[in-house]
């Protein structure tokens, strides 16, 4: 049986709970070759964001994971964080142990630029957090929205109300010109809209399967969950929590799990009211070309079974 060889990746991030699960499930999964870490504002602060990733990143064994800093901040809003959904530092009630390991001094635009052009149609990117570093590579070298393979972004609300405005999803709403400047650039962009990731939970049950294995990943995963999943009963009365990024990160390698349309998508950027609010033609009234192919539903009850063997992989080869 021919196995293919890994899809090199790149994943841009702002490390935020579901992220790190995003991260942990790259790196545990043998289908990606998780190459580097581009960092950016969203959840917490960039210095958060670094310092989360970079930790991430040792708990799973690759200290030498590529981490690069970027934009500090949106392309023209003020800044926002999340830290009431994911915890005064980004990662729940976990606290990592920071090594000695350090972001690479290159800035992370420039880094998807340089990996993305050095293999023109073999490098995926996939974005979990605001816009801003994938719209600055854009703008400073256009010829990337062609030599991508393909873009995935999670974010957008496309059948439900917003969870940080009632309209607009967060990652849109962190920086809308950005995400507009992405949507317009004509890279092949799958958007994970928060409509349907909201619905892909880990439940108690499954955190405490987890831990039944022991080890630190089952403790880091338990401990950051406990603050998200508190956030969710209270700010949403749901009994568990959504992992957003990781079911976004997953349709590179299990594209089966998702059931895809393509449509015209804009950004509303004017209204004070709805800024930041995804507008999908799903009628065909613009009469504009589709620019993003949207996901319309998903194997939540396979995706969580699937992640959560991962997860126990992981656990027991740093065990072993």
């Amino acid at each position: 049986m021919n196995v293919p060889p890994p899809r090199r990746v790149l994943l841009d991030t702002d490390p935020g709970i579901d992220d790190a699960l995003a991260i942990l499930l790259g790196l545990a999964s043998p289908e990606i070759d998780l190459a580097a870490l581009s960092v950016v504002h969203g959840n917490c602060t960039l210095v958060e964001a670094v310092t989360n990733a970079l930790a991430i990143a040792g708990l799973a064994g690759r200290p030498d994971l590529t981490v690069a800093a970027g934009c500090d901040r949106p392309l023209l809003r003020p800044p926002v964080t999340a830290h009431d959904t994911h915890g005064t530092h980004g990662l729940g009630y976990a606290r990592l142990p920071w090594g000695a390991a350090q972001p690479v001094a290159e800035h992370a635009v420039d880094l998807l630029i340089r990996e993305i052009m050095a293999a023109p149609g073999e490098v995926t990117l996939v974005a979990i957090g605001p816009l801003t570093n994938v719209a600055l590579a854009l703008r400073k070298e256009p010829r990337l929205a062609q030599a991508v393979r393909e873009c995935i972004f999670m974010g957008g609300a496309f059948r439900a109300e917003g969870n940080i405005t009632p309209l607009a999803e967060f990652n849109v709403f962190a920086d809308p010109h950005a995400a507009q400047i992405v949507l317009s650039s004509g890279i092949p962009l799958t958007i994970m809209p928060w409509d349907i990731t909201r619905d892909v939970r880990l439940s108690q049950g499954d955190v405490d399967r987890l831990l039944a294995r022991g080890g630190p990943i089952p403790r880091f995963i338990a401990e950051a969950t406990r603050y998200y999943i508190e956030f969710h009963l209270r700010e949403f009365g749901w009994a568990g929590c959504s992992i957003n990024d990781p079911a976004a990160l997953a349709l590179v390698w299990w594209p089966e799990l998702a059931q895809t349309r393509d449509i015209y998508v804009e950004v509303e950027l004017t209204s004070e009211l709805t800024l930041g609010k995804t507008v999908g033609d799903v009628g065909g009234k613009s009469g504009c070309a589709p620019n993003v192919r949207l996901v319309e539903s998903f194997d939540a009850t396979e995706f969580v079974a699937r992640f959560l063997r991962r997860m126990e992989e992981l656990a027991e080869r740093l065990a072993g």
